[in-house]
């Protein structure tokens, strides 16, 4: 008996951000698939999906966004449920990847718990793990199992190439983005500053000491980051480099997490521009934020999966710089 082998991609959504996953169904010209997501009185999670996924190659798209402990407990379920209903291959795609910041230990008796949660991505049954714009590189590494890394740098770049005209510079926000300011750097034929600061280990979220080293002055300065949580570091940066004489101060991070008090400081800033993508759903009092701007990873996602699902290659679509 012969029989025809076929491939069938079915896309699944949590409730993080729905309209970005309905917008990465739509690029590859199909449908979310149907799935029932509730809770119980007591906040335990339920899943069930309302096809068969047998034999197919699925996708659960969910960025870990506030609440983030039940947001990534929903993908593990939705995971599993896939598992145990007999999906081929199912990848976890996980745009902006929970507790990242916690990706090694700084002082004694601390977790790793970016390693965690990468354990149990592979406990719940995900055969791929795919993010855009990780913290750090070596996230990569925690799991046995394919780590797809994509970016979000060359939307930026583009971006930029078309806002910005006349001398610019690319600002790293510490130490840990150099080599990322390094590229944009590249990108857009910009010379190079770092800014240095100390962050306070009692406090989360507090940096101590700012200093900027390198020429800012009568440029167009861009910091560049993989997120914005309260923006404290952020708009203490982008004072400094007008202090420093800057032209202009923009800022572009893939991650706008915008945690409180993000917004208001923001939105009184000196920043010409904070440029984000929707790997986050923007909370709703950033909406209409005047110096805010969004820009779809909803392509760059697309383009992955299709790669993924094809057995096509994926650092090809950002040409080798998506590590």
């Amino acid at each position: 008996m012969k029989i025809a082998s076929s491939k069938r991609l079915m896309i699944f959504s949590g409730s993080a951000n729905v309209p970005l996953a309905e917008d990465v169904a739509e690029i590859l010209g199909v449908t979310l698939g149907e799935v029932e997501l509730s809770s119980f009185a007591n906040g335990e999670i339920y899943v069930r999906y309302n096809e068969s996924v047998r034999g197919a190659d699925c996708f659960v798209i969910q960025s870990h966004s506030s609440p983030v402990n039940h947001h990534i407990m929903e993908q593990l379920i939705m995971i599993d449920a896939l598992q145990r209903a007999s999906a081929k291959r199912i990848t976890a795609v996980v745009p902006f990847f929970g507790y990242a910041r916690q990706d090694k230990k700084v002082r004694a008796r601390e977790p790793i718990t970016a390693r965690l949660l990468a354990d149990m991505f592979l406990a719940a049954g995900a055969d791929r793990i795919v993010s855009v714009d990780l913290h750090t590189g070596q996230i990569q590494g925690f799991t046995s199992t394919p780590f797809d890394h994509l970016t979000a740098l060359h939307g930026f770049a583009d971006y930029l190439t078309g806002t910005i005209s006349g001398p610019s510079v690319i600002v790293s926000p510490d130490s840990g983005r150099v080599k990322l300011a390094e590229k944009y750097a590249k990108h857009l034929g910009s010379e190079m500053a770092l800014i240095y600061k100390r962050r306070r280990t009692d406090l989360r979220n507090e940096v101590e000491a700012l200093w900027v080293v390198g020429e800012v002055e009568e440029r167009h300065a861009i910091i560049v980051d993989d997120m914005v949580d309260t923006a404290g570091t952020l708009i203490s940066a982008a004072k400094l480099l007008k202090a420093r004489g800057a032209l202009t101060v923009r800022a572009v991070a893939t991650h706008g997490v915008l945690s409180h008090p993000a917004v208001d400081r923001i939105k009184n800033s000196v920043l010409e521009e904070l440029v984000i993508t929707n790997s986050l759903p923007l909370p709703p009092t950033a909406e209409g934020l005047p110096n805010l701007s969004v820009l779809s990873i909803a392509p760059q996602l697309a383009q992955a999966i299709d790669a993924i699902f094809n057995d096509a290659s994926v650092s090809r679509l950002f040409r080798g710089e998506n590590f």
